[in-house]
């Protein structure tokens, strides 16, 4: 008896060490975090505009946890974030940091650097378009954002290793850099997308406070009116007039006797500068020579020509003989991205992990 006593008191003892030990190895595996930094990059590029745009633009770097000991250098994923949004609220809640690093550690994807540039503006955001009025965001992203990044950090300044992501109007700012920037970025993935084409609704019909907008006086009188602000900013992108304040821009629904009256010429000009599809047969060359271009969307959103134009998008695309993925999922596409079982962690990390070139050439 006391012989099986003393074995049960060491067999407790031993578990206990056991226990410990493996206490002490999950510890060390699960603060295995990456570092978060925030820089500040002055913009000339960004000095050209009419709506006060401030030209110093807050960029978040996410350097994974490997980053600071090993001494090698690492893909770039540059994040565009959604209009009426900025870089600040995207690691708010540091479930995009989580996520991240969740997919590191159970080996989804090799580790890459995050950037997430501040694209916000006083009113809506930028539609990662060039503008003279509202910004050169795609200038500013290919030739000042890139090139900082590379002489601050340890990068692969190489377009096989760089990728751009994005969700909502940055799903489109993805989208677009690829279509436009084939040279810089090889791997794209958009997240429910918006603009990608025309969707059935004809504009004509959209509804929007034009009145509203033909009389104000500064951007602060259609403040809180969301769609009202999104086309003028469509506007201040395609249909410039630097002798129009307050807005420096034509409309495709203009006043005049009292009267709205549909510009059918102004129509056609803004939805060719809008819709990327409008634009496809001129990127196609370029998408050709991406490694990776995705993009998804929410069956159920409530805005249905989201969903009519992103099934439209992939149809043209497949016209074109642009290898791409494109999903439907269930669901809307506001629950269905930064959870654990999310697109973001099921579908845009491990697309990355099969695209992205994560040593040197």
């Amino acid at each position: 008896m006391k012989v099986n006593l003393i074995f049960l008191l060491l067999f407790l003892l031993l578990t206990q060490q056991l226990l410990a030990q493996q206490s002490k190895v999950t510890t060390s595996f699960e603060s295995k975090h990456g570092t978060l930094i925030t820089e500040q990059l002055t913009s000339k590029i960004l000095q050209e505009n009419r709506v006060n745009l401030d030209p110093n633009r807050k960029v978040k770097v996410y350097l994974p946890p490997g980053y600071a000991a090993s001494g090698k250098s690492y893909p770039v994923v540059y994040y565009c974030h959604n209009i009426f949004y900025n870089s600040e609220r995207l690691f708010q809640d540091s479930k995009l940091i989580d996520l991240l690093e969740q997919g590191f550690a159970n080996k989804v994807v090799k580790e890459f650097i995050l950037v997430a540039a501040d694209y916000s503006t006083a009113s809506t955001g930028s539609l990662y378009e060039n503008s003279p009025i509202s910004g050169r965001w795609l200038d500013f992203t290919v030739q000042e954002l890139v090139p900082y990044i590379d002489s601050k950090f340890r990068t692969l300044r190489q377009r096989e290793s760089r990728a751009v992501a994005g969700d909502f109007m940055g799903g489109r700012g993805a989208l677009k850099l690829a279509m436009s920037h084939a040279e810089v970025f090889s791997v794209a993935y958009a997240l429910h997308p918006v603009a990608t084409g025309r969707g059935y609704m004809p504009w004509s019909e959209v509804q929007i406070d034009w009145k509203k907008i033909h009389n104000a006086k500064s951007a602060a009188d259609i403040a809180g009116d969301g769609r009202a602000q999104i086309f003028v900013a469509v506007c201040q992108s395609a249909l410039p007039n630097l002798t129009r304040p307050p807005f420096y821009c034509d409309f495709f629904v203009e006043t005049g006797n009292g009267e709205q009256k549909l510009n059918p010429e102004n129509v056609i000009k803004a939805k060719k500068e809008f819709h990327l599809e409008e634009t496809l047969i001129e990127s196609a060359a370029n998408l050709r020579t991406m490694r990776g271009i995705a993009f998804d969307w929410g069956r159920f959103d409530p805005n249905q020509d989201h969903v009519y134009s992103n099934r439209e998008f992939s149809r043209r695309l497949e016209d074109l003989g642009i290898e791409h993925e494109a999903e439907e999922y269930r669901g809307t596409p506001f629950n269905k991205t930064w959870n654990d079982t999310g697109r973001f962690a099921t579908r845009v990390l491990p697309f990355l992990a099969r695209h992205l070139v994560f040593e040197n050439n």
